[in-house]
């Protein structure tokens, strides 16, 4: 006969967890995930002319200054001469603001626009190149523009605000802020109907005095 106080073994089977579908009392209720949307970052700020007056970089390069070739600085001077103009014809150069130094790594669009959209253009002065270059720099649309003499690799240049580009880029930001704002709106939606508390029915307020008559009646008998 086994002694009081000889320890009855317990089980450690484990009961399978019920998932109730109703909320808890005691338990925190569950919040809605923050929405993880993808906003593509824009290419322009939303004001880019007032930056482009504004800014004291783009004042300075706004200025027409010595420019300089800046590639293969450690070849001789004609096999410069021969890249330069090579990589122009190819679309693309290296070019720097001699009075601040800022290096830039142009790029250029070579068929498909007219003599006075050229961004490159050998015909319009003997012995030097035109060149056009537009690009986004710091948020705003800018286009460089100035000539490079074919001998001395160097010249004259600026940038200018690139007026139909930051038109074109304004557009396109709206449109993606609109669309993010949409989809939004649309996530918090369906975040507030999926996580919406469902209302339970309540029974009837004589079906509990029916059933005391009920066992009362039983009781009697």
């Amino acid at each position: 006969m086994s002694s009081l106080n000889e320890q009855m073994p317990v089980s450690t089977t484990m009961l399978p967890h019920y998932e109730s579908p109703l909320p808890t009392l005691y338990e925190p209720q569950p919040q809605p995930p923050k929405p993880r949307l993808m906003f593509k970052m824009p290419r322009v700020v939303p004001d880019q002319k007032a930056k482009f007056e504004s800014d004291e970089l783009f004042r300075r390069l706004a200025r027409e200054t010595e420019v300089r070739y800046t590639g293969y600085r450690d070849r001789p001077l004609e096999e410069r001469r021969q890249r330069f103009q090579a990589g122009v014809r190819e679309g693309h150069t290296e070019m720097a603001f001699m009075t601040n130094g800022t290096n830039m790594n142009l790029q250029f669009s070579t068929t498909g626009f007219s003599n006075n959209l050229k961004e490159v253009d050998f015909d319009k002065e003997p012995g030097k190149v035109h060149l056009r270059s537009p690009f986004i720099m710091n948020g705003v649309c800018v286009r460089w523009r100035g000539y490079v003499d074919l001998e001395r690799l160097d010249g004259v240049g600026c940038l200018e605000f690139d007026e139909e580009n930051a038109a074109e880029e304004d557009r396109t930001l709206r449109e993606e802020i609109e669309k993010y704002k949409a989809r939004l709106r649309e996530f918090e939606e369906k975040q507030q109907r999926a996580f919406r508390v469902p209302t339970t029915s309540h029974a009837h307020p004589h079906a509990h005095t029916h059933a005391h008559a009920e066992q009362a009646n039983i009781q009697v008998r």
